[in-house]
C-alpha cells in the first residue's frame, strides 16, 4: 500500500510501497480519508522533533486523521463506521498513565506518538489501531475530521485553564490567541463561539490583503500585528486579557504573556519554542504573578475525552471556516505539493481516499 513517509538522513518526504498492516486482537483496521499537515510535521521531516520507530530507516508521517473502520475485527467499532485516531500509545506494557486515560500527562520516554516518536503515523491507505484509541465521529466528518486531533489540544488547554481557576469564581471575558496559523484560528474560531468570551483577538505578523486576517476578521475578532503592537504593548493599545494562549514557539512570548494578562488572568503555552536565550525582567514578572493571581501554564496533547468535546466545537464553527482554513487538497502522489509552505498556504490535507 502508499504511505507517505520520510527516511533516515533526508528531509524530503516521499511516497513508499509497505505492507497493508493486519490487525491484532483488539484492534480495528481503519481506511484513511484524509490526514492533515501541521507544524509537527514539518519538524519531523526536518529531523528537530519526534523519532524513528525503533529497527525501521523510514517513518510514516501524520498525527491528524479520519478514516472508515474497514475491519472491526472484534472491536465495538462496526465495518463503515467513521473514527479519528489519537495519536499517543504506551510504550511496551504500558503505564498508570494510560490506565488511568491520561497518556496527555505522561512525561517524556513514557509514551510513543504515531507519526511522530517512535511510532508510524497515519499517511498511508491503510493503518491499524488499540479500540482504546479510536473515537467515533459523525459521517459529516469525512472531510474535516482530521481537524479533531489540533481542536482537541485546545479544548485540554482550556479545560486546565478553568482548572487553575476552580477556586473562585472566573468570569472571563476577553482573550488572545498568539499565532495565526492553522492551530491559532482554530482555537480563535472556538474562543468566538463560546458564551465566555465577549472580545477576542489574534496576534500576527502579515501584512494584508492575507487570508488569515480576513478570517481572523471575519470570525469578529481583532487582528493585532505584533511588528506595530509588541505583545507587552497589547495591554495599553487594547486591553488586558483575562486569557492568552500561546501557539507561535517564539520563547518571549511565554515570559511576555504574563505581562499581558488582566488580574487573575491565565495564559495556556501550547508552541514549542527552539532553544535561546531570553532577557527578562524576573523580578517583574515574578511580582506580577503573585500580587495579581495570574497563572502560566503548559500544555501538550489531549485525551480521548478532549477528542469528544473537540467534536461539539468542530461541528459549531461556520460552514465557511473550515473551507477558508483548508488551503489545499492533495493525493499521495503530491506529497511535494503538500509540503509546500508559503503566505497563501494555511493547512494543507492528503486525501486517500473519499467517503
Amino acid at each position: 500500500m502508499r504511505a507517505i513517509a520520510v527516511r533516515r538522513g533526508e528531509s524530503t518526504p516521499r511516497v513508499v510501497d509497505v505492507p497493508k498492516p493486519t490487525p491484532d486482537t483488539g484492534e480495528a483496521l481503519v481506511r484513511t480519508l484524509r490526514v492533515g499537515i501541521d507544524g509537527t510535521d514539518h519538524e519531523v521531516v526536518g529531523g528537530s522533533h519526534g523519532g524513528f520507530p525503533e529497527g525501521t530507516d523510514y517513518q510514516i508521517l501524520g498525527h491528524e486523521a479520519v478514516g472508515v473502520v474497514e475491519d472491526p475485527n472484534g472491536t465495538r467499532f462496526d465495518a463503515g463506521d467513521l473514527v479519528v485516531p489519537t495519536v499517543r500509545r504506551p510504550p511496551g506494557a504500558g503505564n498508570e498513565h494510560f490506565e488511568r486515560g491520561e497518556p496527555d500527562m505522561a512525561p517524556d520516554g513514557a509514551y510513543l506518538e504515531r507519526g511522530i516518536v517512535g511510532a508510524h503515523g497515519y499517511m498511508a491507505d491503510y493503518f491499524t489501531s488499540d479500540e482504546r484509541f479510536l473515537v467515533g465521529v459523525p459521517d459529516d466528518f469525512a472531510t474535516t475530521g482530521f481537524l479533531v486531533e489540533p481542536v482537541s489540544n485546545t479544548e485540554k488547554a482550556l479545560e486546565h485553564a478553568y482548572a487553575s481557576r476552580s477556586a473562585f469564581e472566573w468570569e472571563p471575558e476577553s482573550a488572545l490567541v498568539l499565532g495565526n496559523g492553522p492551530l491559532g484560528l482554530l482555537t480563535l474560531a472556538m474562543l468566538v463561539e463560546r458564551d465566555d468570551f465577549e472580545r477576542c483577538y489574534c496576534l500576527g505578523r502579515r501584512d494584508r490583503p492575507d487570508p488569515t486576517i480576513e478570517i481572523i476578521e471575519r470570525l469578529g475578532a481583532t487582528y493585532v500585528d505584533s511588528r506595530e503592537t509588541p505583545l507587552p504593548e497589547v495591554l495599553d493599545a487594547h486591553e488586558a486579557m483575562d486569557f492568552v494562549y500561546e501557539a507561535t514557539g517564539h520563547a518571549p512570548h511565554a515570559f511576555e504573556t504574563v505581562t499581558a494578562l488582566a488580574p487573575n488572568g491565565v495564559g495556556a503555552l501550547l508552541g514549542i519554542p527552539s532553544d535561546g536565550t531570553v532577557e527578562l525582567d524576573g523580578g517583574r514578572i515574578h511580582r506580577e504573578m503573585v500580587l495579581q493571581n495570574k497563572a502560566l501554564l503548559g500544555s501538550v496533547n489531549s485525551n480521548v475525552e478532549q477528542y469528544e468535546a473537540a467534536e461539539e466545537s468542530l461541528a459549531a464553527f461556520p460552514e465557511w471556516f473550515t473551507d477558508e482554513l483548508v488551503t489545499g487538497v492533495y493525493g499521495p502522489d503530491e506529497v511535494e505539493r503538500a509540503f509546500e509552505t508559503g503566505d497563501d498556504v494555511i493547512k494543507t490535507v492528503v486525501e486517500f481516499d473519499t467517503l
